[in-house]
């Protein structure tokens, strides 16, 4: 991995990408989310400070356990002065996030132990599918392969 040097206090998006190991690209979209922020040059080119390197590292280890980018931003706005997530910081949010991860992996549990039922019915069927209607909630008042909003809040058959 790139070293860079102490005395630089600002980085290249290059560098950023390179020490980081985000693509530019992913840089470019983090900076359009409020996740990062850069400066401009007189030169019109960006200039990242150092603990840009931590909030890439906090967002690119919050995506891996699957949480929303907006999760993300809204954790990182939380923080004073738009400091460096601490390792507190991230204590702290990874065990508010884990009741939602927790909900997760049991609703793919579900949908992994009701897969080959799906595929051998083919039907998707509201009243019989437990990927569509888990626990037959609709089954008592509709079927049909969707629900589409209907009138104040309610659903219909499509």
């Amino acid at each position: 991995m790139p070293q860079i040097p102490e005395k630089i206090h600002e980085l290249t998006v290059g560098q950023l990408s390179a020490r980081s190991g985000a693509a530019v690209s992913a840089l470019h979209f983090y900076e359009s989310k409020g996740l990062i922020s850069s400066r401009r040059t007189s030169g019109n080119q960006r200039r990242y400070t150092r603990e840009a390197l931590r909030r890439v590292a906090f967002v690119r280890a919050a995506q891996r356990v699957g949480i929303p980018l907006a999760t993300i931003r809204n954790a990182l706005a939380e923080l004073p002065d738009e400091r460096t997530p601490t390792r507190e910081d991230w204590a702290r949010l990874s065990a508010a996030w884990r009741s939602e991860l927790d909900g997760r992996i049991a609703q793919l549990g579900r949908l992994r132990d009701h897969l080959t039922d799906c595929i051998g019915c083919g039907c998707l069927s509201l009243e019989n599918c437990v990927l569509s209607n888990p626990d037959d909630v609709f089954g008592n008042r509709m079927t049909g392969s969707r629900l589409l909003p209907g009138p104040a809040g309610e659903s219909g058959t499509g």
